[in-house]
């Protein structure tokens, strides 16, 4: 996958530009990202917000090694799939922001 790539499947999948990084958010603090995918020249980054609030790089890959497993819809060689409670986050973030296209009344 290119960085470009990565970056539509992120935006479609839940995740947010928050800053500098595409991230997700606490459910109940939704401009508290606790997890960010850092996009780099060569390389893609997952880091994860310690409650110290320091960030911690918790896998990396080279573009080149990253494809999208088409029957688990996650990107390969990231280690997305491994990262307990992710994919709810995911899914959290993704119907939180569906549903914030429909406004308050």
């Amino acid at each position: 996958m290119t960085k470009e790539e990565l970056t539509a499947w992120a935006l479609a999948n839940g995740w947010q530009m928050i800053g500098e990084h595409l991230s997700l958010v606490k459910p109940t603090s939704p401009k508290d990202p606790i997890v960010r995918l850092v996009l780099k020249a060569t390389v893609a980054q997952v880091e994860i917000k310690k409650p110290s609030g320091k960030w911690e790089k918790v896998a990396g890959e080279s573009y080149a090694k990253i494809a999208l497993d088409e029957y688990s819809e996650l990107p390969t060689g990231l280690g997305l799939t491994t990262i307990s409670g992710l994919t709810r986050l995911m899914q959290d973030n993704k119907d939180r922001m569906a549903f914030s296209k429909f406004g308050a009344p």
